[in-house]
């Protein structure tokens, strides 16, 4: 929304606000579901049983529809294609390894150049990213190609979990359906078109939160869906508040990594399971956590390659996660840098006994990492304040090279002796840095409300500095 509609929105009471989003999930229903969707449904389900021959046979008949579709109806791609013929470049565009990879800014700077001739934007579905780490992309889809991803999510992050679109759920999001100076109830709305409750992460304070447990306990809510911090903020709320939600069948953490010491206290927390997804806006790459607690990846959305970080060579066992999208031909992006980095697992097949890929995690993204003195790139800083440490939630800013800010929110219990540790883990980790405990009683969320464990000025610096160019990474 734009501003000033935003704070009009918020001058509206509880049912009327509530009656706008419902207006909007009717929009969002007819673009996503239809007549087609339970079929859909069942044969993504099907697929998952398919052989490796069955799987290896239908991605190369779609992957050789959309590299001919993007190299000769795409302008981005038809105009590199044809740079590269000019220069005397016999590549194949048939072959995907003949492709560069395709960074975030192209796309970004120029997002109609990557729509097929014979598409119409005006006809299609806009969607954005969150802009976590820039400005939002936008992207269209066509309706057939937003009910297959739909269909996708329906069949492995509800079927799965023995949940449906039917149920009522929630979302811990980022919207910001009520204004963050609105410290009171209600800071959700109820979207009745999706069955949805969407309670705003701004608010999950601890003097807030017995407030939105109600509110789940009150809709009866089947699946809640959320960022691992915002799903963890409402497990660590006092006993007292943490009545059983009885119709709770499952918790769906997605768009952060899910830390262990955070699954256990969500699971323990809200009396349920806990699933990992991954996902993003682009539709390009997506996975599942299973029964058995793998991490399956969809192989209809697209073609995952992981890049080693250092040499920029595909095939590595942990690496930079490329992906060309498979499921969007109007708007193909190919080996597509999502900014995230994954490990593949070794130990396949899953006990599930589904044939999906298996990755064993994703790292997360490139920019969560902090350039040490001694020119080491280091992520994966969660452990800093693992064992038991009384904190609510925490942030590692690096502001200079040798310098980071520990902005934390201390739990009951938190003494001088927690702070020494955070500093000797970090030091431990990044070598001779000055460390600056800041304790508060909130840490800002990011864009579209996300927690971000770990900030590098240091890397922004850089990165405009080059020009967005590629940095080292971990």
């Amino acid at each position: 929304m734009h501003d000033v509609a935003l704070r009009l929105y918020w001058r509206l009471p509880f049912a009327l606000r509530s009656l706008v989003a419902s207006a909007r999930g009717w929009q969002l229903r007819r673009w996503r579901y239809g007549a087609e969707t339970e079929e859909l449904v069942a044969q993504a389900l099907e697929r998952e049983r398919w052989s490796p021959a069955q799987w290896q046979a239908w991605r190369e008949e779609r992957l050789a529809f959309v590299l001919h579709r993007a190299a000769t109806r795409v302008p981005y791609y038809r105009d590199l294609w044809s740079a590269r013929r000019r220069r005397g470049d016999r590549a194949s565009w048939e072959v995907l390894a003949h492709w560069p990879t395709l960074e975030k800014e192209a796309v970004r700077h120029r997002p109609e150049a990557f729509l097929a001739d014979d598409c119409r934007p005006e006809r299609m579905f806009e969607d954005h990213t969150s802009g976590s780490t820039g400005t939002p992309l936008r992207l269209w889809q066509s309706r057939a190609t937003v009910r297959q991803w739909y269909a996708l999510f329906e069949a492995r992050w509800r079927r799965w979990y023995g949940v449906s679109r039917h149920d009522r759920w929630a979302i811990l999001g980022g919207q910001m359906v009520a204004p963050v100076w609105r410290q009171r109830a209600p800071f959700w709305v109820w979207n009745a078109a999706l069955h949805q409750l969407y309670v705003s992460v701004y608010h999950l304070s601890p003097r807030l939160i017995p407030d939105a447990l109600a509110a789940l306990r009150r809709h009866g809510i089947t699946h809640v869906l959320g960022y691992p911090s915002a799903l963890d903020a409402l497990a660590r709320s006092p006993v007292s508040d943490r009545r059983r939600i009885e119709t709770l069948k499952v918790a769906i953490a997605n768009a952060e990594p899910v830390y262990r010491h955070q699954r256990a206290r969500i699971a323990s927390g809200l009396r349920c399971p806990v699933r990992e997804t991954y996902g993003m806006a682009e539709a390009v790459a997506a996975a599942g956590e299973c029964e058995a607690g793998r991490l399956h990846l969809w192989p209809e959305a697209g073609i995952i390659e992981l890049f080693d970080g250092d040499a920029g060579r595909p095939g590595a066992a942990v690496g930079d996660l490329v992906a060309t999208g498979l499921l969007n031909p109007d708007m193909p992006l190919i080996r597509y840098r999502t900014g995230d980095r994954a490990t593949r697992a070794t130990d396949q097949p899953c006990p599930c006994g589904r044939t999906l890929p298996v990755l064993r995690r994703i790292e997360g993204r490139r920019d969560d990492a902090i350039v040490t003195p001694d020119g080491r790139w280091v992520g994966r800083l969660d452990p800093v304040f693992k064992g038991g440490l009384p904190i609510r939630e925490a942030q590692i800013v690096q502001e200079e090279i040798d310098r980071i800010r520990v902005p934390y929110v201390p739990a009951p219990g938190f003494a001088p002796r927690h702070a020494r540790q955070i500093e000797t883990r970090l030091r431990a980790r990044l070598g001779r840095v000055t460390v600056i405990l800041e304790e508060c009683d909130h840490i800002p969320r990011g864009a579209g409300g996300k927690l971000r464990g770990v900030v590098s000025l240091v890397h922004r610096r850089r990165a405009y500095a080059t020009g967005g160019a590629a940095v080292p990474r971990q």
